[in-house]
């Protein structure tokens, strides 16, 4: 365990779409490896000893429930994933980054890069066969981001650690 509480920062998705990812990752992660539910991560790494990081993240869940297109599917070269846009997501996070720069690890420095992993620690053989068998019938659709999850890492598995639900979706 980290000697300093911290967070991994999750976007979190209607029950709808959360249901479809989770399937995925169930049928498609190895199961050995598959300790947490399918998931989009914001950040990585932010110190909870920082009451500024929890004040943060509620101001900036102030917000309207926001939509997300599922746009396909990325190989990863030993997994695969489904990538997501939107441009509100990009303009929110950076606004996040922002706020969070002085507790920010380099990783969570980068842009973001929206997709939710449903395959990892295979062959490539297997993550190209997958992407394959799942661009036969994809068609982009739409899912809803309905605010965000704070997480503690426990040796691989993960323990709830806050929400800060979104506003209601604008008309």
């Amino acid at each position: 365990m980290d000697p300093l509480p911290s967070l991994i920062v999750t976007l979190q998705m209607d029950d709808a779409a959360q249901a479809f990812f989770n399937a995925q990752r169930v049928r498609y992660y190895p199961a050995y490896a598959n300790r947490v539910a399918a998931h989009l991560t914001l950040f990585h790494y932010l110190p909870e000893n920082q009451s500024v990081v929890r004040a943060t993240l509620a101001a900036q869940a102030a917000m309207p429930v926001f939509d997300l297109e599922v746009t396909g599917l990325f190989n990863m070269g030993k997994g695969l994933a489904y990538t997501l846009q939107s441009n509100v997501l990009a303009q929110w996070h950076k606004n996040l980054q922002q706020s969070l720069a002085p507790w920010l690890i380099p990783r969570d420095r980068q842009p973001l890069w929206p997709h939710v992993t449903i395959q990892q620690r295979v062959t490539t053989y297997k993550a190209t066969q997958l992407q394959r068998q799942l661009e036969q019938d994809f068609q982009p659709f739409t899912v809803q981001a309905m605010g965000i999850c704070g997480w503690h890492y426990q040796q691989g598995a993960w323990t709830a650690a806050g929400a800060w639900a979104f506003g209601k979706k604008q008309a």
